[in-house]
């Protein structure tokens, strides 16, 4: 995967994610999301907190070389266990226990994108890194999945304010690029989704229905495991 593309499309997908919540009330923030028990600060909050790993991982010494891939991180094991979801719900939810508004958490999620972006920028190619689960990675990867974070939840997030999808095309793209199969131009034909309906389905936000579960078996598409 090429660093710069998939920069590229994480800046798109940030920057929409951040213009989606910019104005919301008060009262918007303390909506219910479908990742219970977090509400709309808590769940922009859980994404702040899984971009904020990068300058971390940044700082510390690079591993000799990669061993997975973002595909490849998503495999079902304890980074997805009951125990780590609770400790994962924790954490963001004393993130966004500070008593600042909505709108303060979108500038602190805005800065510290730029921080991440100027540190990533900086980066050569085929940097690798060190996941906090102990995965070796290139830095392509897992910005890779970092994207997967922001568009997937952007969608919980447009939901719960009832607004229109702000998925981004690329961003999509991206992300079917992980599932296998074919062409993601010719998955959706196939399908007969969009982008932001087969971000949905693999993440599961939405069930298969009628004949789409034969549809992704004979594509050999691999849904993808989330907390």
């Amino acid at each position: 995967m090429d660093q710069a593309q998939v920069m590229q499309t994480l800046e798109g997908e940030v920057g929409a994610l951040v213009r989606g919540l910019s104005d919301l009330s008060e009262k918007d923030w303390e909506r219910p999301t479908r990742c219970e028990p977090w509400r709309v600060r808590e769940l922009l909050s859980h994404i702040h907190v899984v971009v904020g790993w990068l300058p971390v991982m940044l700082a510390a010494p690079a591993p000799p070389h990669a061993e997975i891939s973002a595909a490849e991180y998503y495999r079902p094991d304890d980074r997805f266990a009951p125990q780590t979801n609770a400790a994962r719900i924790e954490l963001a939810q004393q993130h966004a226990a500070a008593p600042v508004r909505g709108a303060a958490l979108v500038k602190d999620f805005a800065a510290l994108w730029q921080q991440v972006d100027r540190l990533c920028q900086a980066q050569p190619h085929g940097r690798v890194v060190r996941t906090r689960h102990g995965d070796a990675m290139l830095l392509s990867e897992f910005l890779l999945t970092r994207l997967v974070e922001v568009a997937v939840h952007g969608l919980d997030l447009a939901d719960a304010l009832e607004q229109e999808p702000w998925l981004t095309h690329a961003a999509g793209e991206l992300i079917a690029g992980l599932l296998g199969g074919p062409d993601p131009a010719d998955m959706a034909r196939e399908l007969g989704w969009d982008t932001a309906r087969l971000v949905r389905k693999a993440s599961g936000r939405e069930p298969l229905e009628g004949q789409e579960a034969v549809q992704v078996e004979r594509l050999g598409l691999q849904w993808l495991t989330l907390g």
